[in-house]
């Protein structure tokens, strides 16, 4: 688990950089929503611009993964991630396969994926051995003759030495796993608005373990030729029988900026009377994430550890919510995530059809959610925030931050709660969360943690400690390395 959650880390890295394609191409839509270009130079430019990034997804993951999984995120290892990305996608190539095989390239069948192998998937793969090879070889130190290829030099040869072992593993591997997906993907695609509804289902329900980013690769990108996100930015009307292009994102939309903002009000209306004040603002932070940005984390991490019933209700209605928008064609699209930004760029698309019924779609979703998770929370006393037990959370005691935008102060209470600097083992983020690892957990005092306004805490390991704080995450980790 706890490697599978640093995989989910490193993937955020090139994710967070779609926002700008869907930026760039929502804006050249929208100058030129008919000839997509064509009849504007300027929309031309940023709809190209857009595109270079959903173009080269591949590459982005394989340097993102390398980078963020790299045990000091050195320039090193975004180098290394880049060469076993090219060594492998083009020793796995159809022509270079054709070559190794002896045999002419049209042998090469495009049901064994080889002309597919510039993928997200192979990004990642690329990416993992990049670090795991940057993070056992850029330490070493070769002798005097040698010296010139030691340390972080030697991270990239290694790394390329790895890459022909894996190419070569990946040349037999490669057409089942992609047999395999496109087994998946077909009998998922087959189903038409229910296999939407379902692959929804698991997308949220993989989440904890960070192996959505995997299914979403098969879905939203060009492993097995489904592509949804980069067809409906492009305005390309999906080639795969039975698929609608954005039939894969459209009911996010309802789920993300109305539905968990719906679970939010319930989980407030539900908390004791003494810790209402703090609750509101966690989750009217939270929620205001989920609905501006899509950014679900902040929400779906305060309740999925408290209350996993709960949880698994969410990603059943999340599938309910993509298959009837599946099923009636109210389509949009996104480059980042389904929130309120996304649905405004995506609205010149010539291909987002009827996207204004996502809307009283969503206000239903909202009153479900609400009615549902009310219900649930007050039936089983579920200990969603807000409803701790009072030995679970700090009544009045410490200080209480004036506003979460003072991220020094924020900063220096949770780096307290984790047992001073001297217990700080190691200290990154990702998107929304702390994640550290301490030398003595018997150091780290939560109640201390939760006193600066942070949405909630997670133990995953012995020493593993994450702290859910929300996407301004960044700042506050910025505060405790200078004080570390």
């Amino acid at each position: 688990m706890k490697h599978l959650q640093k995989l989910g880390r490193a993937m955020m890295n090139p994710v967070a950089v779609l926002p700008v394609a869907a930026i760039l191409m929502g804006l050249g839509y929208w100058i030129d929503p008919l000839y997509w270009g064509e009849g504007n130079q300027f929309a031309a430019f940023l709809i190209k611009s857009g595109g270079s990034i959903l173009d080269n997804l591949g590459i982005l993951f394989a340097v993102g993964v390398a980078y963020g999984l790299a045990k000091d995120r050195d320039g090193a290892s975004a180098f290394s991630g880049l060469v076993a990305f090219l060594i492998i996608t083009t020793l796995l190539s159809p022509g270079a396969v054709a070559q190794l095989r002896g045999v002419p390239a049209e042998a090469v069948l495009p049901t064994e994926g080889f002309g597919k192998i510039n993928n997200a998937f192979i990004g990642i793969l690329s990416g993992i051995v990049a670090a795991l090879c940057y993070n056992k070889y850029s330490g070493v130190q070769l002798p005097d003759f040698l010296a010139f290829f030691s340390g972080r030099r030697l991270a990239p040869i290694m790394t390329a030495f790895f890459m022909l072992i894996t190419s070569g593993v990946m040349f037999f591997l490669w057409p089942i796993i992609y047999g395999g997906l496109v087994g998946f993907g077909e009998s998922i695609q087959s189903m038409g608005a229910l296999g939407a509804g379902i692959y929804a289902f698991f997308n949220r329900l993989l989440i904890p373990t960070g192996l959505h980013h995997a299914l979403n690769s098969v879905f939203w990108f060009d492993t097995i030729g489904i592509n949804d996100i980069p067809n409906f930015l492009n305005g390309v009307v999906s080639p795969v029988p039975g698929v609608t292009t954005g039939m894969y994102q459209a009911g996010f939309f309802p789920i993300m900026m109305f539905g968990l903002p719906g679970a939010a009000l319930a989980m407030y209306h539900t908390a004791k009377t003494e810790k209402k004040k703090l609750a509101f603002s966690l989750l009217l932070a939270a929620s205001f994430a989920s609905f501006f940005t899509g950014v679900t984390e902040p929400l779906e991490f305060g309740f999925m550890f408290l209350a996993p019933g709960l949880y698994v209700l969410h990603a059943l209605l999340t599938g309910i919510s993509v298959f009837i928008a599946a099923s009636l064609k109210w389509m949009a699209g996104f480059g980042f995530s389904a929130g309120l930004v996304d649905l405004f760029l995506s609205i010149p698309n010539p291909l987002a059809t009827n996207w204004y019924m996502l809307i009283p779609m969503g206000l239903v979703f909202f009153a479900i959610y609400y009615i549902v998770f009310r219900f649930a929370i007050t039936r089983w006393d579920l200990k969603t925030p807000g409803r701790e037990d009072d030995d679970a959370a700090r009544e009045g005691e410490g200080q209480e931050l004036a506003a979460t935008t003072d991220f020094a102060s924020m900063a220096s209470i949770i780096l307290a709660g984790l047992g001073g600097r001297e217990n700080v083992e190691s200290l990154d983020h990702c998107i929304t969360r702390l994640r550290v690892e301490v030398r003595d957990r018997l150091e780290v005092d939560e109640k201390q943690i939760k006193s600066a306004n942070i949405s909630g805490i997670i133990r995953p390991s012995k020493n593993g400690v994450q702290v859910i704080i929300g996407p301004q995450v960044q700042f506050v980790y910025d505060e405790m390395k200078k004080l570390i």
